[in-house]
């Protein structure tokens, strides 16, 4: 059985999220795969941060680590004091409850199911009563722009609104960092628009920290901060004036 354990507060100098110098290295065999090697960078509380790069470049291995899905080889990664790096896998659970939301490429969504039932699922997981996740999750579509389709099946859905879903799955547990993973690169140029609005209306509105990672230009320029990353590395970075 794994404990969690008290874990101590770092601190990071007013930052939410805190990446230093993170290394990933996945091994079949013989063979060594280096995906990040030193990637290093750091959000504030309520900044819109991406990271662009291209296919390969090391976006989704670093936005997993972030989010606790997979630990890092080397380094540290802080948020709200706290090292996800090292922590255990009933750490890294309590962790993506607690502070994080994360939105996948694919919507991650029970096909079968209604968009309402998607996100009352993570919601009774975490213990919370049925008609108190029910009105939660009808809320949090409604936000989104979903109160025609709360009761459509997943699979009735375009991949916009499938996409919306996602988002308000993501958003059931208030975060304070929230993830995306080429949140847009199914959907076409005035749904990615619409999806890109929506969002940072969202970050505006709950003042929460975002982090996306893209291959497109055009979803990075949302942000007020773009980080490009090239082989596992932060290579430069441009500010919002």
């Amino acid at each position: 059985m794994l404990i969690q354990r008290k874990q101590r507060v770092i601190d990071t100098h007013g930052m939410l999220l805190a990446v230093n110098k993170i290394f990933k290295i996945y091994k079949e065999n013989d063979i060594e795969t280096v995906a990040l090697q030193g990637a290093e960078f750091s959000v504030a509380p309520g900044e819109f941060v991406a990271i662009q790069g291209r296919s390969g470049a090391g976006k989704s291995t670093l936005l997993n680590l972030i989010g606790g899905l997979d630990t890092p080889s080397a380094g540290q990664i802080i948020v709200a004091g706290r090292d996800v790096a090292h922590m255990n896998e009933t750490e890294r659970a309590a962790y993506r409850r607690e502070h994080i939301g994360i939105v996948f490429q694919t919507g991650n969504l029970i096909p079968f199911l209604s968009a309402l039932e998607n996100v009352i699922l993570p919601l009774t997981w975490d213990g919370i009563p049925v008609p108190e996740a029910e009105k939660k999750a009808t809320q949090l579509l409604k936000d989104l722009g979903l109160e025609d389709r709360i009761h459509h099946k997943v699979s009735q859905l375009s991949g916009g609104e499938a996409q919306r879903v996602g988002i308000a799955i993501a958003l059931s547990n208030d975060p304070e960092l929230l993830l995306a993973d080429e949140l847009t690169g199914e959907l076409d140029t005035e749904i990615t628009n619409q999806v890109m609005d929506m969002l940072k209306k969202l970050h505006e509105e709950r003042q929460m920290s975002l982090l996306v990672v893209t291959h497109n230009r055009r979803v990075a320029a949302r942000a007020q901060r773009i980080l490009h990353i090239a082989d596992g590395l932060i290579i430069e970075e441009e500010q919002d004036e």
